[in-house]
């Protein structure tokens, strides 16, 4: 069968407008955004107000402003007045300032000033993504009152679920559920069934305490106050949703080695693509110049005894990778608040015994695989490098992301790329010194037969002059 993007570069309409009517919103905002730019306002037109609002906020910003453009300024308008003030705002913080300022004229003076208002509030902040259209309730109202005011007003509200109750002054009280309040006798006081115990943050909060904190308590919305403590919004769980999920997608971001894209993979041009990516490349290109600078240091060492240079990917791997499966887990539980700065010590203590346990395995295995093919004391080197590399790492990829976050940095930034590269270059500093220790004789024996080669010797494999 034709897609939607078929038909509407066919400009079918008939069949296009039936297709539509098959398949839902969120399907129908899945195809406009993998869509040309200039063909996305063909199908959206042909949906109702209801159908066309629902697409447009399950669209990307990025795809939001793509099909604007594609619409009559009439219709732009008509979609910016129906949208929730919070999405309203989010869309805003997308577009360019002119085209922001140019929409925000064409609004009403009432939804003018309830997106102004969030749009005032810090970026990142709860502020920025709550919802100034809620229900609350005063707590010397009556049950019968109360469901009177929810069916007055609930059916433009963010949501009627959880309802925030407060005093004469609007200072927060508590909260009560509509189940509640619709199993209650119509005679009882919202303030002897409320639950006082009540979870909110300030407008001044950053988004993603805000959402783990619903995801935490488990609730439905989560209320807003200023520093007064009075109520000025609520958060509901699908903008929490939207917000974890930015907050994962840059996390992996740099855990990867990436600088996070903010914008759809499919709209990123490849020049946005690779000067994402480019930074951190180069970072760790000059971070490995230090790797490079090690081998050089034991350049005699390498040269005397060659098969030391056999194992230098084993160790370098097992290391780089011990250091990011540690830093993997730590940054995950930093980012659920399972550990804490204050935590350090007793990490310290768990993965040093954890990288001891996981060292000496791989010690133990290697030691007898070597020792048939190089001799016991190459087969002791690699055992024992083996063991202090891996304690090392996991120490490294445990410990970092902790003090990142103690300095105010992102955790994810000490990712694994950058703890694999530092692992690499101490890793390598730890087997040479190893090797130098334990192989002295070997490495001395095969320096004298070096220096009595013709000319003074010659580099293993280049024949003497």
């Amino acid at each position: 069968m034709p897609t939607i993007v078929d038909l509407a570069d066919q400009h079918d309409l008939d069949a296009l407008r039936n297709q539509l009517s098959d398949i839902g919103a969120l399907d129908i905002a899945e195809e406009l955004a993998r869509m040309p730019p200039d063909l996305m306002a063909v199908p959206f037109r042909l949906l109702s107000k209801e159908r066309a609002l629902q697409v447009f906020e399950a669209l990307e910003p990025t795809h939001q402003q793509q099909l604007l453009e594609g619409l009559r300024e009439e219709r732009v308008r008509e979609l910016m007045t129906a949208m929730d003030p919070d999405d309203r705002a989010r869309l805003l913080d997308e577009v360019p300032a002119k085209v922001a300022a140019r929409l925000i004229e064409g609004l009403p003076a009432e939804e003018r000033q309830a997106t102004s208002l969030l749009l005032g509030y810090p970026p990142e902040s709860a502020g920025r993504i709550m919802s100034p259209e809620y229900v609350s309730l005063r707590a010397s109202m009556t049950v019968a009152d109360a469901m009177s005011k929810v069916r007055r007003v609930g059916e433009h509200a963010e949501t009627v679920y959880t309802l925030p109750v407060t005093d004469d002054l609007r200072t927060l009280q508590g909260v009560i559920s509509l189940r509640t309040l619709v199993t209650a006798a119509p005679d009882r006081r919202v303030g002897d069934l409320m639950t006082t115990e009540v979870h909110y943050v300030t407008v001044d909060t950053d988004q993603e305490e805000a959402a783990r904190l619903i995801q935490d308590a488990n609730i439905l919305a989560l209320p807003v106050v200023d520093s007064e403590q009075r109520l000025v919004g609520v958060i509901t769980v699908d903008d929490a949703m939207s917000v974890m999920e930015r907050e994962t997608t840059e996390d992996l971001s740099r855990v990867g080695g990436v600088v996070p894209l903010e914008q759809p993979y499919r709209t990123a041009s490849v020049i946005t693509l690779a000067r994402k990516r480019a930074g951190w490349l180069l970072l760790l290109g000059v971070a490995a110049v230090l790797t490079v600078n090690i081998l050089g240091a034991f350049e005699e060492a390498l040269e005397a005894v060659v098969a030391l240079a056999l194992f230098l990917p084993l160790l370098i791997d097992t290391g780089g990778n011990s250091g990011a499966q540690a830093s993997t887990v730590v940054i995950r539980a930093l980012s659920v608040d399972e550990v804490r700065f204050r935590d350090l010590p007793w990490l310290i203590r768990r993965e040093i015994g954890v990288g001891a346990l996981l060292g000496l395995i791989l010690g133990v295995l290697a030691f007898p695989l070597v020792t048939i093919f190089f001799g016991a004391e190459f087969g002791l080197v690699i055992g024992l490098s083996l063991f202090a590399i891996v304690i090392w790492a996991t120490l490294a990829g445990a410990a970092l992301p902790l003090l990142a976050q103690r300095l105010g940095l992102d955790p994810a930034v000490l990712s694994a790329p950058i703890i694999t590269t530092l692992v690499d270059a101490t890793g390598l500093l730890i087997y040479l010194g190893i090797a130098v220790t334990i192989l002295t004789d070997q490495i001395d024996a095969a320096a004298i037969m070096i220096n009595m080669l013709p000319l003074g010797g010659c580099h293993a494999g280049t024949p003497p002059g």
